[in-house]
């Protein structure tokens, strides 16, 4: 393995190429390992740093998510990189959603306190769906007669969301106006 640059700027460079050629997040542990681990922590929190504002006003950013660090483009870039590849993204059904938003702001639940949450039968489908795009996953079992899974999101949930940690989800309020607003424009 490489040894760590003498030079800061140079083992900055080294961590931007790592970045750039990887389409996953990195985690610290990860980046340090590149370097042996003779990169301090909080000499790579400040290259990680110094690395982010170089890249503020450029069309991709380095961003921190839940499993680590990694280059994504902006927002508003998406819609020219969207005309490349028109390819739609999976629609999910409202019964779906409100499953995914019972785990996201009330993890771990199960799959009867989703059901008396929304009020109707949660379908194995629905839970499935969410299991295949791994954003939700078994975290244990209550200890209740018939030990129901206890279902929360994942890392993943997170990354594909650019969220660091379930604390970044909007207020639930916001979630319900937006939920309105959207019930509203397809009447």
């Amino acid at each position: 393995m490489p040894r760590l640059p003498s030079n800061p700027a140079e083992t900055k460079r080294v961590l931007e190429a790592i970045l750039l050629s990887t389409p996953q997040a990195l985690s610290t542990a990860e980046l340090r390992q590149v370097f042996e681990g003779e990169l301090a922590p909080d000499v790579l929190r400040k290259l990680l740093d110094e690395l982010r504002e170089e890249w503020a006003e450029r069309p991709v950013e380095l961003v921190q998510l839940s499993s680590g660090w990694r280059f994504r483009t902006r927002a508003e870039y998406l819609p020219y990189i969207d005309a490349l590849n028109p390819e739609k993204p999976p629609r999910y059904s409202r019964a779906v959603l409100e499953t995914l938003a019972i785990i996201a702001y009330r993890q771990p639940v199960t799959r009867g306190d989703i059901e008396d949450i929304r009020g109707v039968t949660v379908a194995t489908q629905v839970i499935k769906a969410l299991e295949e795009r791994g954003w939700v996953d078994v975290v244990g079992h209550r200890d209740t007669p018939g030990r129901p899974a206890l279902y929360a999101t994942t890392r993943k949930f997170l990354d594909d969301l650019g969220l660091r940690s379930l604390t970044e989800l909007p207020p639930l309020d916001q979630l319900n106006q937006t939920l309105e607003l959207n019930d509203a424009q397809s009447i």
